[in-house]
C-alpha cells in the first residue's frame, strides 16, 4: 500500500509538472507559424482565385462585346443571324454562349443540352466583372459565366456567356496541394530552426545552472561575473550574487554566534563545575556549602538570563514577538526607569538627569522600558564616579521622536560603532567577563526599536558617547 501511494504521488507530480521553457517557446512558435502559414495560404489561394475570376470576367466581356457586334452587323444587313452567331466567337476554347430575343426565344446556343437553363437565375448585368460572375455545375462540368442585356436596333437581347472551369479547378487543386506541402515543409524547417535557436539560446542558462551547482556551504564566496552572461540574465546574476552575499554574511554571523555562545556558556559552566568539584573534594561546614551554593546560583542565574535573552532575540528574528501598542508618555516612563537605577547610580556616585520633553508615542511599555534600561545600564557601567548620565527627549525635524542616552567615557573607534549591536560583541578585545552582561543588551535594544518601526543611532567622541532612539511620530487619536 505504501509503494502504491508513492507511485500515485510520483505520477501526480509528473502530471502537474510544468512544461520546460524550450517546450513552451516551441509550442508558442509552432502555433504562431501554423497560424501564419494558414493565413498566408488563404491569402495566396484567394489571390489566385481572384486572378482567375478577373481573367474570366475580361474574357466574358470580350465575348459579350463580340456577340453584340455580330448582332448589330447581322440585323443591319439582314444576313443569316444563326450563321453569323456561329462565327461570332472564334479562337476561344471551352467557352459557351446563348442569345435570346426579347420574347425569350433562343436564337442561338452553344451550351450542351441548353445548359444555360440550369444556371442560377439572376438579373442581367450591365458590366461584367469578377464580383458579379455566376457559377453553376451541370453534367460534371463547372461553369463560370455572366448574363448581359444588349440592345441592338431597338431590340433587347439576353446574352448568357460562360467558361468551362474544369481546367482552372484542376489547376487550383494541384496548386493548393503543392502550396500546402510547401507550407508544411517550410513550417517544419522553421519550427526546427526555432527549437534549435531556443535550445542554443538557453545555453547561458545551462552554464549558469552548472555554475550554481558549485556553490556549497563552504564556498559561499563564489560570485558570478555579470559580463559573461547575456543582458537578459544580468539581473538574475546580480540577484544571485546579492543572495549569496547575504547568505555568506548570515553564515559568518552564525559561525561567530555559535563561537560566542560557546565562549559565553563555557565560563559560567566551568565556574560551576570547578566550584562544585572543590566543594566535593573534602568535607566542609554548613556555611561553606551555603556559600558554594550561592556562588553556583549566581552563575546559574547568569546562564538563565543569557538563555532567556537568546530565546527572546530568536523570537524577534522570526517576528514571534509583536508589540502590544499603547500611547506612552516617554517622560513618565524614563522617570520611572531613572528611579529604578537611582540606587545603583548613587552607589557609583553618578548623577542621572532627564532633559526635554516629547509627545506620546505608540509602543509596548515593557519592551521600551527594557530597551531604555539596557542603555542606562551600559551608560552607568562605563561612566566614571562624579560624572553625569543624561537622558534627552526631543522631536526631530523629520517628524520623529528621539530619546538620547549620553554618558562621558572613552571614545569608541568608528570601525567598531557599527558592530555594537551585534550579539555578544564587546569593544574590549579581551572579552573580559562582566558579571552584569553577556553582550546581548544592545542587540536587544535594536530588535525592540526595529519592532516599533524606529531606528537606533550611535556616536562617540573623546568626551561623550550617546545612543539615540528614533520613534515614528504618530498623531494621538
Amino acid at each position: 500500500m505504501i509503494d502504491s501511494g508513492k507511485n500515485t504521488a510520483v505520477k501526480t507530480a509528473r502530471q502537474h509538472r510544468p512544461l520546460s521553457l524550450t517546450a513552451r517557446v516551441t509550442v508558442f512558435v509552432a502555433l504562431a507559424i501554423g497560424l501564419s502559414l494558414v493565413l498566408i495560404s488563404h491569402l495566396v489561394l484567394s489571390a489566385v482565385h481572384r486572378h482567375f475570376a478577373e481573367q474570366d470576367a475580361e474574357e466574358l466581356q470580350v465575348m459579350t462585346t463580340a456577340i453584340e457586334r455580330v448582332l448589330g452587323e447581322s440585323l443591319g444587313q439582314s444576313t443569316d443571324l444563326v450563321e453569323a452567331l456561329s462565327h461570332a466567337i472564334s479562337g476561344h476554347h471551352g467557352v459557351y454562349f446563348e442569345v435570346q430575343n426579347q420574347r425569350g426565344e433562343i436564337l442561338y446556343s452553344t451550351f450542351k443540352d441548353r445548359l444555360s437553363e440550369k444556371a442560377v437565375v439572376d438579373a442581367p448585368t450591365s458590366t461584367i466583372h469578377a464580383a458579379n460572375l455566376l457559377s453553376w455545375q451541370a453534367d460534371d462540368t463547372t461553369y463560370n459565366g455572366a448574363i448581359s442585356l444588349i440592345r441592338v436596333d431597338g431590340q433587347n437581347f439576353r446574352v448568357a456567356t460562360a467558361i468551362d472551369m474544369d481546367f482552372h479547378l484542376q489547376f487550383l487543386s494541384n496548386f493548393s496541394q503543392s502550396l500546402w506541402l510547401i507550407m508544411m515543409l517550410a513550417g517544419t524547417v522553421t519550427l526546427f530552426a526555432a527549437w534549435l535557436g531556443v535550445r542554443q539560446g538557453h545555453t547561458p542558462i545551462r552554464e549558469l545552472s552548472e555554475s550554481l551547482r558549485t556553490v556549497q556551504a563552504d564556498r559561499l564566496s563564489v560570485r558570478l561575473d555579470q559580463s559573461n552572461v547575456p543582458r537578459e540574465l544580468q539581473g538574475l546574476v546580480a540577484s544571485f550574487n546579492l543572495m549569496i552575499g547575504r547568505l555568506e554574511n548570515s553564515f559568518t554571523r552564525l559561525i561567530h554566534f555559535s563561537a560566542d555562545i560557546a565562549h559565553e556558556l563555557r565560563t559560567p559552566l566551568t565556574n560551576i563545575i570547578t566550584q562544585t568539584q572543590v566543594g566535593l573534594s573534602k568535607a566542609r561546614s554548613e556555611g561553606e556549602y551555603r556559600e558554594l551554593l550561592y556562588s553556583n546560583l549566581e552563575e546559574q542565574e547568569r546562564l538563565a538570563k543569557m538563555v532567556n535573552d537568546m530565546l527572546w532575540l530568536a523570537k524577534t528574528d522570526h517576528d514571534l514577538l509583536k508589540p502590544e501598542s499603547e500611547w506612552l508618555d516617554l517622560a513618565s516612563e524614563v522617570r520611572a526607569i531613572l528611579e529604578f537605577f537611582e540606587a545603583l547610580a548613587e552607589e557609583k556616585h553618578i548623577q542621572l538627569r532627564l532633559e526635554g520633553n516629547a509627545p506620546k508615542v505608540l509602543g509596548d511599555r515593557s519592551m521600551l522600558r527594557r530597551a531604555v534600561s539596557n542603555l542606562l545600564s551600559n551608560a552607568i557601567r562605563y561612566t566614571q564616579p562624579g560624572e553625569q548620565v543624561k537622558v534627552q527627549l526631543a522631536t526631530a525635524a523629520n517628524d520623529e521622536v528621539t530619546l538620547t542616552v549620553q554618558n562621558p567615557g572613552p571614545e569608541i573607534p568608528p570601525e567598531q560603532l557599527t558592530k555594537l549591536f551585534d550579539r555578544f560583541y564587546r569593544v574590549d578585545p579581551a572579552r573580559a567577563r562582566q558579571s552584569d552582561g553577556a553582550g546581548l543588551g544592545l542587540a536587544i535594544v535594536k530588535s525592540i526599536i526595529d519592532a516599533h518601526g524606529g531606528r537606533v543611532q550611535v556616536s562617540s567622541d573623546q568626551e561623550i558617547t550617546q545612543f539615540t532612539l528614533f520613534f515614528p511620530l504618530q498623531r494621538n487619536q
